[in-house]
C-alpha cells in the first residue's frame, strides 16, 4: 500500500514540475501609434530617415551614435542614449527609401523587453499632408507567469507607448511648429 501512495505521489510531483515547465511563455505584443502631420512626404521623411537621428526630434534621447557599418544601410547598429537612463542598441534591418520607411531591433537594452522590432513610416495622408505610422513587436523580458508590475505585459506596452506618442508628437510640433 505505501509503494502505491509513494508511486501516486511521486506521479502528482511529476505533473505539477512539468506543467511549469509547459507554462505558456509571454505573448507577443505590439504597438501601433500613428500621427497626421501638415507637411508633405518628402520634408516629414527627410526629418526622420537617418537611422542616427533619433534625438533630432525624439526629446526622449540624448544622444545616437552609429556604431557599426554605414547610416541607413542594414547592418547598421546605433547607440541610444535615453535623457538621464540607460544607453542601448539597436540594428537596422531594412531601410526603403522608395516607400519611405525602415525597419530595426533592440539588441542589447536593459528595459524590460525583448525580440523587438520595429518599422516606421511615412506616407501621404488624405489632406495632402504625411501620416507616420510606428509600429513595434515584442515580449516582455520577464518569463514569469507572474511578474512583477513594473515588468508585465501592460508595463512593456506603456513603456513602447509612451516612447511613440512622445516622438511623433514632437515631431509633428517641429515640422508644423507649434
Amino acid at each position: 500500500m505505501m509503494k502505491k501512495i509513494l508511486a501516486a505521489a511521486a506521479l502528482i510531483v511529476l505533473t505539477v514540475a512539468g506543467s511549469a515547465a509547459f507554462a505558456d511563455p509571454p505573448k507577443t505584443l505590439k504597438v501601433v501609434k500613428s500621427v497626421n502631420i501638415n507637411a508633405p512626404v518628402d520634408k516629414v521623411w527627410d526629418t526622420i530617415k537617418d537611422f542616427d537621428s533619433l534625438p533630432k526630434w525624439h526629446p526622449g534621447f540624448a544622444e545616437d551614435k552609429l556604431t557599426k557599418g554605414d547610416n541607413n544601410k542594414p547592418g547598421a547598429v546605433r547607440k541610444l542614449t535615453v535623457k538621464d537612463g540607460p544607453s542601448f542598441t539597436e540594428e537596422l534591418l531594412a531601410f526603403d527609401e522608395a516607400t519611405h520607411s525602415y525597419r530595426y531591433r533592440i539588441i542589447e537594452s536593459p528595459l524590460p523587453l525583448r525580440d523587438y522590432h520595429s518599422r516606421i513610416s511615412v506616407k501621404p495622408n488624405a489632406k495632402g499632408g504625411s501620416r507616420v505610422t510606428w509600429v513595434g513587436t515584442f515580449k516582455r523580458k520577464s518569463t514569469s507567469d507572474t511578474p512583477p508590475d513594473a515588468e508585465n505585459d501592460a508595463a512593456a506596452i506603456k513603456l513602447v507607448t509612451g516612447v511613440y506618442e512622445g516622438g511623433l508628437a514632437n515631431l509633428k510640433k517641429i515640422l508644423q511648429g507649434g
